[in-house]
């Protein structure tokens, strides 16, 4: 239930995924693509990930979650060009209890963007930059 794409995210079929009948509650985080950045203007977003690294890594976090949690966790996060309000990343947990999904989803996106090899590029009316933590790096033409 962790995979990395091309194409656009289907949020309701990832949700589906963790709507058991034993869940009250399912949760879903939305990442998308805003206009602004670092008092910059940004005009679209480019993915690139190692994606064999990125989907064991997304899976190990899915585990640690319900191993943790006792959660169920389907994550999907899109490479390639993404235009504004555009999920970038979509995480959905399913949960018995409303808490535990709660902590687990946070636990996902916060795990998922310091661990996971998935690199975003910002394209700007002023230039493209590669994202690093806090930093802007000026990317190449």
């Amino acid at each position: 239930m962790c995979r990395i794409t091309q194409e656009p995210i289907d949020v309701r079929a990832l949700e589906a995924k963790v709507a058991g009948a034993s869940n009250g509650a399912v949760l879903t985080f939305v990442g998308q693509v805003r206009n602004h950045s670092r008092q910059r203007e940004v005009a679209y977003l480019e993915y690139n990930a190692y994606i064999p690294m990125a989907e064991k890594q997304m899976r190990k976090i899915a585990a640690e979650a319900k191993a943790r949690w006792g959660v169920d966790v389907a994550i999907e996060h899109r490479i390639g060009r993404i235009e504004l309000q555009e999920a970038s990343v979509v995480i959905c947990v399913g949960s018995p209890h409303r808490a535990e999904a709660f902590e687990a989803c946070r636990y996902c996106i916060d795990t998922l963007k310091e661990t996971v090899p998935i690199w975003k590029k910002e394209v700007c009316p002023d230039g493209a930059f590669w994202i690093e933590g806090e930093d802007a790096i000026q990317a190449q033409p």
